[in-house]
């Protein structure tokens, strides 16, 4: 393997552990503000459930502008590409993203019901619409995306709104609520106290059985879905252009690589196994809570790995598909952001750390009410 080749898979590799960091880091943030009107009732029991991700929620935030900043400095043409077309989507997230902070800021400003139930619903809006909407992109990856390049490497698409809310999106956005709710309910039943607990504990196995319905339809719905395969031979250390190969489309080969390597079925029983294992030990909620996060680690692992080597498949003009091997920066760039990576990834690891372990320990009611600065 050359060194452009083994820097590709690096990358692709790394992508992939900053979508599951962001799912697993920022996921129980986007669940928890998606469960709030449910499981916390009255005004103290909102709270407890809002300071539970209050002091953490920003740190959390920094996986999802690595995974941002990895596809625009290491894959170019995907970051042009998927953000172009699905632009409308990402500003659609990008908007309700933004009430997160409003909300957690704003919300106890001032002791009114009104103004209170507003930003409520402002939280659960910031936590709902992106988990939905991301799961909604990846079920496009799997059915192909309109777009292709001219002879100039411009891209033309005809990607709308509505053409990317087709079925099985759809679907796929549902599992990755159901997904994102599940370890939001893992973990309140984690970190907070009371009736918002003993909600989310009971949260936990409603969340379960959806996430388990969901992605095994997913899985039977993907068989039914052509999926993409390259013809003959591509240059894995060629240069970054998607139009130097030949891409037909194939029954059932989104399953090609599980069935030429059957170790990878070891992400679906990361993905199903954690979520039985947490709800088995909800009453050893620090382990429901590791075991919580498997969940997104399986489910994304094992949508990569179906889709590998392939970025973002095209549907109209399919050579034109961006795979892993003709979507990336130079060798050099890919090397000088490996040696950044290498230096600033164990230092967001430890700072991480070390910040979950200083707030060690459940939010009480008394937190909350007899504090200037809680939330």
């Amino acid at each position: 393997m050359s060194e452009y080749e083994i820097l590709r898979l690096i990358w692709w590799a790394l992508l992939g552990v900053l979508l599951i960091g962001f799912a697993v880091m920022d996921g129980f943030d986007l669940g928890t503000a998606a469960l709030l009107p449910f499981v916390a009732r009255t005004d103290t029991e909102r709270r407890v459930a809002i300071n539970t991700v209050g002091p953490v929620w920003e740190g959390n935030q920094v996986w999802f502008i690595l995974g941002g900043g990895s596809i625009f400095a290491a894959w170019p043409m995907l970051y042009a590409a998927s953000f172009s077309g699905f632009y409308l989507a990402m500003f659609l997230v990008l908007a309700t993203l933004i009430l997160r902070p409003a909300g957690f800021k704003f919300r106890s400003k001032i002791e009114n019901p009104t103004w209170r139930t507003f930003w409520d619903y402002a939280l659960f809006a910031g936590g709902i619409v992106p988990a939905t909407v991301f799961g909604v992109a990846f079920g496009n990856l799997f059915e192909g995306v309109p777009f292709g390049f001219d002879n100039m490497m411009r891209m033309h698409t005809s990607i709308t709104l509505l053409s990317l809310l087709n079925p099985f999106a759809l679907l796929c956005g549902l599992v990755s609520l159901s997904m994102i709710v599940f370890h939001g309910a893992s973990w309140l039943n984690y970190k907070a106290s009371g009736m918002v607990k003993q909600r989310a504990n009971a949260a936990m196995l409603y969340a379960a059985i959806a996430f388990i319905v969901l992605f095994t339809l997913a899985g039977v719905f993907l068989g039914q879905i052509d999926g993409f395969s390259i013809v003959g031979t591509i240059a894995h250390d060629g240069p970054s252009n998607p139009l130097l190969k030949t891409v037909t489309r194939v029954p059932h080969g989104w399953f090609a690589n599980v069935t030429a390597h059957p170790a990878l079925l070891l992400t679906l029983i990361a993905a199903y196994g954690g979520c039985v294992l947490a709800v088995l030990l909800r009453r050893f909620p620090g382990y429901a809570m590791l075991c919580s996060a498997l969940v997104p680690l399986g489910t994304i692992a094992t949508a990569g790995a179906a889709l590998f080597p392939f970025l973002m498949p095209s549907s109209s003009e399919p050579d034109a598909s961006l795979t892993v091997w003709d979507a990336s920066s130079s060798s050099l760039t890919l090397a000088i952001m490996l040696g950044c990576v290498v230096l600033m990834l164990p230092v967001v690891l430890i700072y991480t750390t070390i910040v979950y372990r200083v707030l060690r320990g459940p939010v009480n009611a008394s937190d909350v009410e007899n504090s200037h600065t809680a939330y």
